[in-house]
């Protein structure tokens, strides 16, 4: 990669950080992972609990299969995180279709642009909306 006279790695780095959709892409990862913690909470402090009670008082996190003395199988996190993923997903698609609703309403709607030709109806040729003569059978047009 060829470097551009007078631009060191510092100015480069800040020309790429600068750019709208860095910024943009920061800004989201940073709102994601607050959410995400949002998210984590209510299953973990909303939603487990009420399962729990649901399958005895069980914590969710105790649900597990031994595998020898020191391993196990720890599949109620598993499913947690499952629990966790769906809820994320469908509070973003809810966000996303909301948004998608108000930005149609304040759409403009465009108006198709009007005719520049028209059809000749002796020839069939297309030809200028303002012509008066075709130019491919020379008949007079009205």
């Amino acid at each position: 990669m060829a470097k551009e006279k007078g631009k060191g790695i510092v100015s480069e780095f800040k020309e790429f950080v600068m750019r709208g959709n860095v910024l943009d892409l920061a800004v989201g990862v940073i709102i994601g992972g607050a959410f995400q913690a949002i998210v984590s909470s209510l299953v973990n402090d909303v939603i487990m609990p009420v399962i729990s009670l649901a399958t005895g008082g069980k914590d969710f996190s105790e649900w597990k299969v031994m595998l020898g003395d020191t391993a196990s199988l720890n599949y109620g996190n598993f499913i947690s995180a499952i629990i966790n993923f769906l809820i994320m997903a469908i509070v973003i698609f809810l966000i996303v279709k909301s948004i998608n609703k108000v930005s149609a309403k304040f759409k403009k709607e465009e108006t198709p642009a009007a005719p520049t030709t028209k059809v000749c109806p002796y020839c069939k040729s297309e030809i200028a909306i303002d012509a008066v003569k075709c130019a491919h059978c020379a008949s007079e047009l009205e």
